[in-house]
């Protein structure tokens, strides 16, 4: 009898430690549960894994306007993360020689879309573009989203003042063409440009004569069993999925806004961070392009201090960003929504997350400073 009472509270034991948050998970929830404090995040998503450091963690907190509460089936726009998975599509289709990085891109794309591309001081540089400035933002061409147009209202505005807009791809590179100036002469400098990322869409098209989700879903998608990503308003995910988290600017939801679809190529996804986790595991792993594939991605240019910028790709050198902060860097991509995938290779730990804020631009990367520091004792013990 005594045995068996030994063994039943020791079940319990076992039950309560699985049912509960270990210590050391419970201080990462209240780091994550902090932000949540901010007036301007209504609800956020945390993830965490790592085998080296045996971490498993998936955290949703918040809830929508009706009251109810998001979970982690709740899929979030992902904005900028798009650039990665648009990217490495890039790159499988330079695996399959169908294109190579040093290609001009005019050797994909119309007469039309390379017309008076890019002029810059009274010269054309339209046809010395290559596919590589593109992926690393090297090609000089402006944002549309975040430059200011020669006349009318920004991207940024139409977003939120025209809202029931379905914009097309060749809409928002005309929107560039007509109303915005190069930066610099292709290879020259850099600057962040969601115009390229269109510009690379469109390659994409051309050379598998698919549209861009279905590619993403052929190529991307289905092979890694990402069952809840799909492109906004372009195409549904593989299984029956939650509704969207609802995305704020500042105090403005936008979540159901036609006008989110301006963000294409550059990062119209709607993901969980699951299926992120899947994403960034594969790439990492090898196991969606080739090992040097993968290394070609991390032809770094400086993008600011403590940044660094490849093919689709970022890296952030924490120690950089401020001499206090561990000595790792943080490889993958953010998103202006807060959104957020990487991973540190020297604690092998992933990161994945949103707080569906523009606003948190900047505050992420804080959050995400705040995290490795409080993981740091973990990983070097």
């Amino acid at each position: 009898m005594k045995t068996l009472i030994t063994f039943l509270a020791l079940l319990l034991m076992v039950n309560a430690a699985f049912a509960q948050p270990s210590k050391e998970g419970q201080k990462f929830r209240k780091i994550f549960e902090k932000e949540l404090k901010s007036k301007d995040v209504h609800n956020a998503f945390f993830a965490v894994h790592s085998d080296k450091l045996n971490l498993d963690w998936n955290w949703a907190e918040g809830e929508f306007k009706d009251g109810t509460k998001v979970t982690t089936d709740n899929p979030f726009f992902s904005a900028s993360i798009g650039k990665t998975f648009t990217a490495t599509t890039i790159v499988l289709l330079q695996e399959e020689n169908k294109l190579q990085f040093s290609d001009p891109i005019s050797n994909y794309l119309s007469k039309e879309i390379m017309d008076s591309l890019h002029i810059y001081e009274g010269v054309d540089y339209s046809n010395e573009i290559t596919v590589s400035q593109l992926l690393q933002h090297r090609s000089g061409l402006p944002d549309y989203f975040e430059d200011e147009p020669a006349n009318g209202p920004s991207m940024r505005e139409l977003l939120v003042t025209d809202t029931a807009h379905f914009w097309t791809p060749m809409e928002l590179l005309l929107f560039a063409k007509d109303q915005m100036q190069p930066h610099f002469a292709p290879g020259t400098g850099y600057h962040y440009s969601d115009t390229e990322y269109i510009l690379l869409g469109m390659i994409i098209e051309n050379l598998t004569g698919k549209a861009l989700h279905e590619v993403f879903a052929d190529r991307i998608f289905r092979p890694l069993e990402m069952k809840h990503t799909s492109m906004y308003m372009r195409s549904k995910p593989m299984e029956k999925t939650g509704k969207m988290a609802e995305l704020y600017v500042e105090d403005l939801e936008i979540s159901t806004y036609t006008s989110l679809s301006l963000d294409w190529a550059g990062g119209g996804l709607l993901t969980t961070c699951e299926d992120l986790m899947k994403f960034e595991q594969a790439l990492i792993n090898g196991k969606i392009i080739s090992p040097t594939s993968f290394e070609k991605m991390q032809n770094w240019t400086l993008e600011s201090k403590g940044m660094y910028y490849g093919f689709g790709f970022r890296k952030f050198v924490l120690k950089e960003l401020f001499f206090t902060l561990p000595d790792v860097v943080l490889l993958g991509h953010s998103g202006s929504t807060g959104s957020f995938m990487y991973y540190c290779p020297e604690w092998d730990v992933y990161l994945m997350g949103t707080f569906n804020q523009t606003e948190y631009l900047r505050e992420h990367v804080v959050f995400l400073a705040k995290v490795m520091t409080a993981l740091k004792k973990r990983a070097e013990s």
